[in-house]
């Protein structure tokens, strides 16, 4: 079932209909029970199709009003539209939902007055969480340079190993397989334990550098002052 908007036009034709007499044929058409009411017809409201398309033909046949051109089909749909039923009112929020919104509210209402009365705590817990997302900056900064340092030293010792076996093995061309594959061998671990034991005293150094690092306190001392009086420094 189509719904359209009723016009100025439709609210004359309707009245025109309802006003045609009792025994005429107009008012034998029956709609059906979900139709909208056409009662009172005001601008705006709904009605059918099939109830405009009855009235038309109720009107084109009654000897006052043929042929008459404001009841054609053409004109009385001149700017009607589709009838868009508002929506539905929103429910009424119940007495559970009332006291909880008035329970956060009073809540809220709380958090803000001690906020107010202690500024110095708001602003030191905004420093102390400026301080530590700073301090987790740091951390990663800090742990994503060592894996760095950390896939470096695994490359170069690498490196050292493959090239001084490589290096023995072209000296000791002379020499036969066996010998020549032995001394590769133990020249490479010569290397791979002089790398990994002069990467061990790198660290601990840098351990120790941080550690007399944190426990020096820096000092502050006044080199120089002067007094500014209008246009002189005295």
């Amino acid at each position: 079932m189509v719904l359209l908007t009723i016009t100025p036009a439709m609210v004359n034709a309707i009245r025109a209909y309802q006003s045609l007499p009792k025994s005429s044929s107009a008012q034998t058409i029956s709609h059906p029970p979900e139709e909208p009411s056409l009662d009172d017809p005001v601008e705006g409201q709904p009605i059918s199709h099939g109830q405009l398309f009855d009235i038309i033909t109720v009107l084109e046949s009654s000897e006052n009003e043929k042929h008459d051109d404001r009841y054609t089909l053409d004109y009385l749909l001149r700017g009607s539209k589709v009838y868009v039923p508002p929506p539905p009112p929103k429910p009424e929020p119940t007495d559970e939902y009332k006291a909880l919104m008035a329970r956060l509210r009073f809540q809220e209402e709380e958090r803000a007055y001690e906020r107010m009365s202690q500024p110095a705590s708001a602003t030191e817990g905004v420093m102390d969480a400026k301080a530590t997302s700073n301090a987790i900056e740091e951390e990663d900064e800090v742990t994503y340079a060592d894996v760095n340092r950390q896939l470096a030293l695994i490359v170069n010792i690498l490196v050292s190993i493959v090239a001084c076996s490589c290096a023995v093995w072209m000296a000791c061309s002379h020499w036969s397989a066996p010998t020549r594959l032995g001394l590769s061998m133990a020249s490479s671990g010569l290397v791979g334990v002089a790398e990994v034991v002069v990467y061990a005293g790198y660290l601990r150094r840098v351990q120790s550098a941080k550690v007399e690092g944190r426990k020096r306190v820096e000092t502050k001392q006044i080199t120089k002052t002067w007094v500014i009086k209008g246009d002189k420094v005295e």
